[in-house]
């Protein structure tokens, strides 16, 4: 998986004071893991945007000036509801024997058979929930749909989802390839 460094400072707690690091460029964020203390801190936007804006989840290589780099992942971010400006993130640290939830997006690949037959494609879930080790964490999982035909449907238990916890049922449908409405595929149109 690959793991992003993000640059941050401590700043002071409260409501005024994350005011304060907006209005001087800053993104206000807070650091949490178990058994460790809570640390407010301030980004520049630019350095978050790799992590925020990407369906990827990656792993954060959290350095602050004078301590130890931190291990963690972007649990939360908050944008301004008329600007859309990123105006505050969490960031949840990782320890190696602990394991961690976070929401993986499925990455379908392929162009399906049923779909160059004038079917459609279907994608009913985008992202799962997985629990796992910080080593056994993936950026996406990635699902072969090439063999899809119409009418065809790919289920969770398709996936390769070894060493990852999922909560939702193996014949979870992930995507389908369906007949279009009303209308003649093209291969019905050619008879």
């Amino acid at each position: 998986m690959k793991e992003i460094t993000l640059v941050a400072e401590r700043r002071n707690a409260g409501k005024r004071a994350s005011k304060d690091v907006r209005n001087a460029g800053f993104v206000p964020g807070i650091y949490y893991a178990h058994g460790d203390e809570n640390i407010s801190l301030k980004a520049k936007p630019l350095s978050l945007r790799p992590i925020v804006y990407t369906s990827l989840t990656r792993l954060v290589n959290l350095q602050i000036e004078g301590e130890n780099d931190k291990l963690c992942f972007l649990k939360d971010v908050k944008f301004d509801p008329v600007t859309d400006n990123l105006v505050h993130f969490d960031l949840q640290g990782i320890k190696a024997d602990q394991k961690i939830t976070v929401d993986i997006p499925i990455k379908l690949i392929g162009q399906p058979i049923g779909v160059r037959q004038g079917g459609k494609l279907m994608q009913v879930i985008h992202k799962i929930k997985i629990k796992c080790l910080p080593n056994d964490m993936v950026e996406s999982i990635e699902a072969n749909i090439s063999d899809l035909e119409m009418g065809n449907i790919l289920y969770l238990k398709e996936l390769n989802t070894e060493n990852l916890e999922i909560e939702l049922p193996a014949d979870t449908v992930i995507a389908r390839v369906t007949k279009p409405r009303g209308g003649v595929s093209e291969q019905e149109g050619k008879k």
